[in-house]
Protein backbone atom coordinates (compact mmCIF):
# COMPACT_ATOMS: atom_id res chain seq x y z
CA UNK A 1 0.00 0.00 0.00
CA UNK A 2 1.26 3.48 -0.84
CA UNK A 3 2.06 5.89 1.90
CA UNK A 4 0.03 9.11 1.43
CA UNK A 5 2.91 11.31 2.50
CA UNK A 6 5.26 9.81 -0.08
CA UNK A 7 2.59 10.16 -2.73
CA UNK A 8 2.65 13.93 -2.32
CA UNK A 9 6.43 14.24 -2.21
CA UNK A 10 6.86 14.37 1.55
CA UNK A 11 8.65 11.84 3.63
CA UNK A 12 7.45 10.45 6.91
CA UNK A 13 9.58 11.97 9.60
CA UNK A 14 9.23 11.59 13.32
CA UNK A 15 7.75 14.69 14.95
CA UNK A 16 10.37 17.14 16.21
CA UNK A 17 10.19 18.59 19.67
CA UNK A 18 10.69 22.35 19.93
CA UNK A 19 14.32 23.18 20.70
CA UNK A 20 15.58 19.71 19.70
CA UNK A 21 18.46 19.44 17.24
CA UNK A 22 17.37 18.53 13.73
CA UNK A 23 18.95 15.56 12.03
CA UNK A 24 19.99 16.00 8.42
CA UNK A 25 20.02 13.07 6.06
CA UNK A 26 22.76 12.62 3.49
CA UNK A 27 22.08 14.55 0.28
CA UNK A 28 19.53 16.76 1.98
CA UNK A 29 20.21 20.53 1.94
CA UNK A 30 20.77 22.23 5.25
CA UNK A 31 17.61 23.86 6.48
CA UNK A 32 17.61 27.25 8.08
CA UNK A 33 16.40 27.31 11.67
CA UNK A 34 12.65 27.58 12.03
CA UNK A 35 11.49 31.09 12.73
CA UNK A 36 10.28 31.70 16.26
CA UNK A 37 6.55 32.19 16.54
CA UNK A 38 5.67 35.85 16.86
CA UNK A 39 2.75 37.45 18.60
CA UNK A 40 -0.55 36.36 17.08
CA UNK A 41 -1.73 38.69 14.36
CA UNK A 42 -5.41 39.55 14.11
CA UNK A 43 -7.08 37.63 11.34
CA UNK A 44 -9.05 39.25 8.58
CA UNK A 45 -12.28 37.77 9.93
CA UNK A 46 -11.62 39.17 13.41
CA UNK A 47 -10.98 42.61 11.95
CA UNK A 48 -14.14 42.34 9.86
CA UNK A 49 -16.19 41.32 12.91
CA UNK A 50 -14.93 44.32 14.90
CA UNK A 51 -15.94 46.75 12.15
CA UNK A 52 -19.49 45.38 11.78
CA UNK A 53 -22.07 46.96 14.09
CA UNK A 54 -24.12 43.75 13.97
CA UNK A 55 -21.29 41.87 15.68
CA UNK A 56 -21.93 43.44 19.06
CA UNK A 57 -20.05 42.18 22.06
CA UNK A 58 -21.52 41.64 25.49
CA UNK A 59 -24.20 39.65 27.20
CA UNK A 60 -26.85 37.79 25.24
CA UNK A 61 -30.37 36.86 26.37
CA UNK A 62 -32.27 34.29 24.32
CA UNK A 63 -36.01 33.81 24.76
CA UNK A 64 -36.48 30.42 23.13
CA UNK A 65 -39.43 29.10 21.17
CA UNK A 66 -42.58 28.32 23.20
CA UNK A 67 -41.44 30.74 25.95
CA UNK A 68 -43.53 33.78 26.89
CA UNK A 69 -41.92 36.63 28.82
CA UNK A 70 -44.42 39.24 29.98
CA UNK A 71 -44.11 42.47 31.95
CA UNK A 72 -40.32 42.61 32.10
CA UNK A 73 -37.91 45.53 31.94
CA UNK A 74 -34.70 44.43 30.22
CA UNK A 75 -31.60 46.63 30.33
CA UNK A 76 -27.82 46.32 30.01
CA UNK A 77 -28.25 43.39 27.63
CA UNK A 78 -25.85 43.18 24.68
CA UNK A 79 -28.28 41.31 22.42
CA UNK A 80 -31.83 40.12 23.02
CA UNK A 81 -32.82 37.23 20.74
CA UNK A 82 -36.58 36.60 20.62
CA UNK A 83 -37.69 33.20 19.34
CA UNK A 84 -40.84 33.08 21.50
CA UNK A 85 -43.10 35.92 22.72
CA UNK A 86 -41.96 38.94 24.72
CA UNK A 87 -43.98 41.83 26.18
CA UNK A 88 -41.41 44.13 27.75
CA UNK A 89 -39.54 47.40 27.93
CA UNK A 90 -36.05 47.04 26.46
CA UNK A 91 -33.04 49.38 26.58
CA UNK A 92 -30.08 47.58 25.05
CA UNK A 93 -27.61 47.36 22.15
CA UNK A 94 -29.23 44.88 19.74
CA UNK A 95 -32.57 43.17 19.21
CA UNK A 96 -33.05 40.14 16.96
CA UNK A 97 -36.55 38.78 16.45
CA UNK A 98 -36.61 35.34 14.82
CA UNK A 99 -39.12 34.42 12.12
CA UNK A 100 -41.61 32.91 14.60
CA UNK A 101 -40.77 35.36 17.38
CA UNK A 102 -42.92 38.29 18.50
CA UNK A 103 -42.14 41.37 20.60
CA UNK A 104 -44.57 43.97 21.86
CA UNK A 105 -43.67 46.92 24.03
CA UNK A 106 -41.18 49.77 24.07
CA UNK A 107 -37.64 49.41 22.73
CA UNK A 108 -34.64 51.75 22.69
CA UNK A 109 -31.87 49.98 20.81
CA UNK A 110 -28.82 50.57 18.60
CA UNK A 111 -29.54 47.87 16.00
CA UNK A 112 -32.82 46.00 15.47
CA UNK A 113 -33.09 43.02 13.12
CA UNK A 114 -36.67 41.83 12.59
CA UNK A 115 -37.56 38.49 10.98
CA UNK A 116 -40.79 38.07 12.97
CA UNK A 117 -43.36 40.49 14.47
CA UNK A 118 -42.85 43.73 16.37
CA UNK A 119 -45.67 45.90 17.75
CA UNK A 120 -45.11 49.00 19.87
CA UNK A 121 -42.63 51.87 20.18
CA UNK A 122 -39.26 51.23 18.54
CA UNK A 123 -36.28 53.58 18.56
CA UNK A 124 -33.36 52.12 16.56
CA UNK A 125 -30.58 54.69 17.04
CA UNK A 126 -28.27 53.26 14.37
CA UNK A 127 -30.10 50.81 12.11
CA UNK A 128 -33.41 49.00 11.65
CA UNK A 129 -33.41 45.93 9.38
CA UNK A 130 -36.78 44.40 8.43
CA UNK A 131 -36.32 41.07 6.65
CA UNK A 132 -38.73 39.56 4.10
CA UNK A 133 -40.75 37.78 6.82
CA UNK A 134 -40.70 40.74 9.23
CA UNK A 135 -43.69 42.85 10.25
CA UNK A 136 -43.21 46.06 12.23
CA UNK A 137 -46.11 48.21 13.46
CA UNK A 138 -46.34 51.14 15.83
CA UNK A 139 -44.32 54.27 16.46
CA UNK A 140 -40.99 53.66 14.70
CA UNK A 141 -37.92 55.91 14.74
CA UNK A 142 -34.65 54.90 13.10
CA UNK A 143 -31.18 56.15 12.17
CA UNK A 144 -31.02 54.06 8.98
CA UNK A 145 -33.54 51.56 7.67
CA UNK A 146 -33.30 48.50 5.41
CA UNK A 147 -36.48 46.74 4.31
CA UNK A 148 -36.19 43.55 2.27
CA UNK A 149 -38.80 42.77 -0.36
CA UNK A 150 -41.80 41.34 1.50
CA UNK A 151 -41.02 43.09 4.78
CA UNK A 152 -43.83 45.23 6.20
CA UNK A 153 -43.58 48.48 8.16
CA UNK A 154 -46.67 50.45 9.21
CA UNK A 155 -47.66 53.11 11.70
CA UNK A 156 -45.91 56.35 12.62
CA UNK A 157 -42.58 55.77 10.87
CA UNK A 158 -39.89 58.49 10.71
CA UNK A 159 -36.14 58.83 10.59
CA UNK A 160 -34.35 60.38 13.55
CA UNK A 161 -33.01 63.10 11.24
CA UNK A 162 -36.54 64.23 10.31
CA UNK A 163 -37.57 64.00 13.95
CA UNK A 164 -34.79 66.40 14.96
CA UNK A 165 -35.67 68.97 12.29
CA UNK A 166 -39.19 69.46 13.67
CA UNK A 167 -39.22 72.76 15.53
CA UNK A 168 -40.21 72.37 19.19
CA UNK A 169 -41.71 75.92 19.38
CA UNK A 170 -44.32 75.16 16.72
CA UNK A 171 -45.13 71.83 18.31
CA UNK A 172 -45.61 73.43 21.74
CA UNK A 173 -48.09 76.03 20.41
CA UNK A 174 -50.54 73.47 19.08
CA UNK A 175 -52.62 71.65 21.72
CA UNK A 176 -52.40 67.87 21.66
CA UNK A 177 -55.41 65.85 20.71
CA UNK A 178 -56.33 63.16 23.28
CA UNK A 179 -55.55 60.30 20.88
CA UNK A 180 -52.00 61.67 20.37
CA UNK A 181 -51.05 62.00 24.05
CA UNK A 182 -47.67 60.33 24.53
CA UNK A 183 -46.46 61.05 21.01
CA UNK A 184 -44.43 64.07 19.92
CA UNK A 185 -46.51 66.54 17.96
CA UNK A 186 -45.70 66.92 14.29
CA UNK A 187 -45.00 70.49 13.17
CA UNK A 188 -47.72 71.39 10.69
CA UNK A 189 -48.24 74.76 9.00
CA UNK A 190 -51.30 76.58 10.30
CA UNK A 191 -53.69 78.21 7.87
CA UNK A 192 -53.55 82.00 7.80
CA UNK A 193 -56.37 83.75 9.62
CA UNK A 194 -58.94 85.47 7.40
CA UNK A 195 -60.09 89.00 8.36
Amino acid sequence: MLDKMQLFGKQNEPPQRPGAATVRRPGEPAASPAPQPSAPQPTATAAKAESRPEALQGSRLIVGPDIKLKGAEISDCGTLVVEGRVEAVLDSQALQIAEHGAFSGRVVIDVAEIHGHFDGDLLARKKLVVHATGQVTGKIRYGKIVIEEGGEVSGDVRSLASEQTATPATAAEEPKRPELVGFEAVARPRPALQK
